[in-house]
């Protein structure tokens, strides 16, 4: 056994012999940069390829060209599913366009050609309805490329965003809504009359109608807040009826709602606010049920007022006499806050 250690040790020092350890001599240019071998490439791209389509699917985002000469397109698989239309399909652009909505291609049409003249890009998040009447919303973002300074494709990616679309959208709504009765709340209604306001134009046309409900706090005391909760839901409903032609009704507060109404004259604006106060002491609920609520209400004409806080202010003033004057009656305030009430 000895014997055949020592010759298993005398034969690798002999192999080694004239040889420097791997250690401690100098590797070879070779060793250094083993050459690359086709083989090994194919696979690094076929890796790459399958980690982008797997990526791709994962994200819902797909590549897209179109050789501007002639409008031919090219897509990823996964634009084709964005759009649902099969692989392979024919790309004819003038067809897919049609898929967009109106204001989606008017929009995707400035911008795109804007682009093209620019030689720049854009992103634009757009809506269409696919091949097979699904309903959907896609991130675009593109670029152009150029020969020389002649713009001769575009390309970019489209990504599905219909769910985060979705919930923006359902944020949006509960920032904006009042949960109870489905009307705009204060946030909207405040966005909506500053809009309305901003041109001299507009302005003398609006009308403010501030409501508060009369009875509500003895309906919410006697049959509780369930009870309560119904007659605002009602009460609501009954606006929307009575004023169809408004610009907004909203609920800005517990039991007051604010109609932003355009009108032709006082007598128009007049004839408005009758309308909301009759309508609301004849409210019934679901069943039929006379709710036993009326209605005060504060008109301001925007045309008297130079800032839409100082309308505001007139016509909560106005709301204030209304109610301080008997309730279920409306009125009027005029420039300087002159005023007159009436009865319904």
């Amino acid at each position: 056994m000895s014997s055949a250690i020592v010759h298993e040790v005398t034969s690798r020092f002999a192999g080694t012999r004239g040889r420097v350890p791997r250690s401690r001599r100098k590797p070879e240019v070779s060793e250094i940069n083993p050459p690359v071998r086709l083989d090994d490439t194919s696979l690094q791209l076929s890796h790459m390829k399958k980690l982008f389509d797997h990526s791709s699917r994962a994200a819902r985002i797909g590549v897209w060209e179109c050789n501007l000469p002639d409008e031919t397109l090219a897509w990823t698989d996964m634009v084709y599913d964005l759009f649902d239309l099969p692989l392979g399909h024919p790309l004819d652009r003038n067809e897919i366009v049609k898929l967009y909505s109106e204001k989606s291609l008017a929009e995707l049409t400035e911008r795109r050609d804007r682009a093209i003249r620019e030689r720049s890009g854009f992103s634009l998040d757009a809506e269409i309805t696919t091949g097979k009447g699904n309903h959907r919303w896609i991130r675009i973002t593109a670029t152009v490329e150029c020969e020389g300074n002649e713009p001769v494709r575009i390309f970019g990616m489209k990504q599905d965003i219909t769910a985060e679309k979705q919930m923006f959208d359902e944020i949006r709504y509960l920032a904006e809504f009042d949960m109870l009765t489905g009307l705009p709340n204060r946030v909207k209604f405040q966005s909506k009359f500053a809009t309305l306001c901003e041109t001299d134009t507009s302005k003398e046309q609006v009308g403010l109608f501030l409501i508060d409900l009369d009875g509500f706090k003895q309906v919410n005391d006697r049959l509780g807040h369930q009870a309560g909760d119904q007659c605002l839901i009602a009460a609501a409903k009954c606006l929307l009826a009575a004023v169809g032609g408004a610009e907004l009704v909203a609920r800005i507060g517990g039991d007051e709602f604010a109609v932003l109404h355009r009108y032709q004259s006082e007598d128009d604006a007049r004839r408005i606010a009758d309308t909301i106060v009759t309508s609301l002491a004849g409210s019934c609920d679901d069943a039929g049920r006379k709710l036993g609520i009326g209605a005060s209400v504060g008109v301001a004409l925007a045309g008297g007022h130079r800032e839409t806080k100082d309308m505001f202010a007139a016509a909560d003033d106005a709301l204030y006499a209304a109610k301080s004057g008997g309730r279920n009656r409306f009125k009027i305030a005029q420039p300087a806050y002159a005023s007159q009430i009436h009865a319904a």
